[in-house]
Formats: structure tokens, C-alpha cells, sequence
């Protein structure tokens, strides 16, 4: 699956586009159709890319004429919408009934999905892949998102259409508005200080947890030189600050699985306190990633297996 740099904005030009004269867009027909779905058509398009300013909205393009395996990736990525409970809202672009809307985006060839982040279009990918490294490489982004501050959710369509009242506002709980507002103006300390607080509060909230930890690892790897890092642990393969500092790195870039195995085999090749510091740094990152992670599922297997 070929992924572009998510930070890295493409270029739409969307003047020849109509703005909708009202109404909602409608839910894809057919199958794939599902609570965040809709079919996006020339009078829709402004409607749902303006949804991306409080939420992440997926835009895939597709043909059944030219590529019938793109029909299938838009189907999966309308399962993973639902799967997602609207992380992000799937916007799906038929090019053979809206070729307009395709060369607005300049789009290279179908399948092609753009991310649209506050209004922002960035290209994402543009091969079929499997349902698995779909879901995998949406969970990344989200990760990357959330590290931006950008943790809204869309409310589900009924029939299309949002719900009466319904204007798509983002649904923050309020009691992590704290923590996201000090993520999203670049405050770290602030972030993990809010953070603390509420898990201080209440230790079973695994989302607080996820948050300081993922703060945790954004504010030790602030300002940090990636080469020198990288090289340091290269030059000291056993040592734990090393090595954990290159697994936060690993993290903060987004390379869950590299910074996993990093750690798994520096436990497997220290023991007594340096393990127990490096299993404890470990756990540290399974919960900024989560618990219901396949990633962290595999990598619980592989510190029990290095463990014992």
C-alpha cells in the first residue's frame, strides 16, 4: 500500500465546483453504505469537505467501470467508517457519475483516498489493500491526528441525512478538552500535567491513561536530534536510555511495531533492573497506543514470550 507523508497537503482546485443549495448528502447507494458513509456528488462536495473541520473526513475515488477492484476498497473503507464510529466519515466518489469532482483533485488513477483535515486535502494512498492494512494504516493516522489535537467524531446519518438538529459539531467529552486544547497549542507539559490530573482521578480511565501516555512520549522526544539518537542507540545497543528514547521516536513517527520490537529485544537481552526498566517503558507505550490494539496484543505475546 503506497502512502504519502500525512503532514503534506495536495492541491485541489475547487472553483469549479457548485457549493450545495442546501440539504444533506446522500449515503452511498448499494453496497458499502453504512452510518458514515455518503455519496459525494458535485452539489455535496463543499457540504462534506466543510465536515472536515470538526473531524477527520476520508475521500475515496473509485470506478466500476475502469477498476472494479476499487469498488471493493471503497466498501472496506465504509466498514471501517462504521468500525471506526466516526473517526472519520467516508465521502465516496463514483469518477464514471462525478468525473468532475476526480479532475477538481487531480487524482493520478482510481483507487486514490485523500485524508481532509480541517478543510486541508492530503493524498493518503492509492492501492487496494487488504482490509487489515486498511484498518492498521487508519489506526496510524488517527494516532497522528490525535497528537495534532484533532479527536472529533461525526455523528452517525440516519438515511443520509444528519440527524434533525444535527450540524456534525464534534463530540469532545469535556473532560479532556483540557489535555487536547495544551496538545493542539503545542503545550506538552500542560498536556501531560491535564492528563495527570484526570488519571490521578479516576486510574481506570484507560483514554486518560492513553493520553498522558502518548504525551509522555511527545514530550520526551520535544527537540530531540533523531541522528545523534539513532546513532547513540547503535553505539550502545544495551543501553536502556538508548534504547527507549529511539522506541519513543519510533512512536512519535508513527513506527508502532518498530518501537515494540526495539523494547522486546532489549528486555530479552538485559536483566534486573535494566529489564525491569525497559518492560516498564514498554508497558508505557502499549497503553498510549491501547489495549485492543492488534499491535499491542502481538507485542504483549512477544514481551511474555521474552519474559519467559
Amino acid at each position: 500500500m503506497t502512502q504519502q507523508p500525512f503532514s503534506r497537503p495536495g492541491a485541489v482546485d475547487l472553483s469549479a465546483l457548485k457549493r450545495p443549495a442546501g440539504g444533506a448528502p446522500a449515503t452511498a447507494p448499494g453496497a458499502g453504505a453504512g452510518s458514515y458513509t455518503v455519496a459525494v456528488t458535485e452539489a455535496t462536495f463543499q457540504s462534506v469537505l466543510e465536515s472536515s473541520m470538526n473531524a477527520l473526513v476520508l475521500l475515496v475515488f473509485y470506478s466500476p467501470s475502469q477498476m472494479p477492484a476499487s469498488v471493493q476498497l471503497a466498501d472496506d473503507l465504509s466498514t471501517l467508517a462504521d468500525e471506526f464510529e466516526g473517526k472519520y466519515l467516508l465521502g465516496r466518489v463514483d469518477i464514471d457519475t462525478a468525473p468532475q469532482i476526480a479532475q477538481a483533485v487531480q487524482i493520478p488513477s482510481v483507487p486514490f483516498v485523500v485524508a481532509v483535515v480541517q478543510g486541508r486535502p492530503m493524498p493518503l494512498l492509492q492501492d487496494v489493500a487488504p482490509i487489515d492494512e486498511l484498518r492498521a494504516a487508519l489506526t496510524q493516522v488517527m494516532e497522528q491526528l490525535a497528537t495534532q489535537g484533532v479527536t472529533g467524531r461525526h455523528q452517525p446519518l440516519a438515511n443520509g441525512a444528519p440527524a434533525a438538529g444535527d450540524d456534525e459539531e464534534e463530540v469532545v467529552d469535556p473532560r479532556y478538552a483540557p489535555a487536547q486544547d495544551a496538545l493542539a497549542a503545542g503545550d506538552l507539559d500542560g498536556a501531560v500535567a491535564e492528563y495527570q490530573k484526570l488519571v490521578d482521578a479516576n486510574p481506570a480511565d484507560a483514554e486518560a491513561a492513553g493520553g498522558l501516555a502518548m504525551a509522555k512520549v511527545l514530550q520526551r522526544t520535544q527537540s530531540v536530534d533523531l541522528q545523534a539518537a539513532r546513532q547513540a542507540a547503535a553505539d550502545r545497543p544495551d543501553d536502556v536510555d538508548a534504547q527507549t528514547l529511539v522506541a519513543d521516536l519510533d512512536m512519535a513517527g508513527g513506527h508502532v511495531d518498530d518501537a515494540f520490537a526495539r523494547l522486546v529485544d532489549l528486555v530479552r537481552r538485559t536483566t534486573g533492573e535494566e529489564r525491569d526498566k525497559a518492560r516498564t517503558h514498554l508497558l508505557g507505550l502499549f497503553a498510549a497506543v491501547g489495549n485492543d490494539d492488534p499491535r499491542v496484543l502481538k507485542g504483549r505475546q512477544a514481551l511474555a514470550s521474552a519474559l519467559f
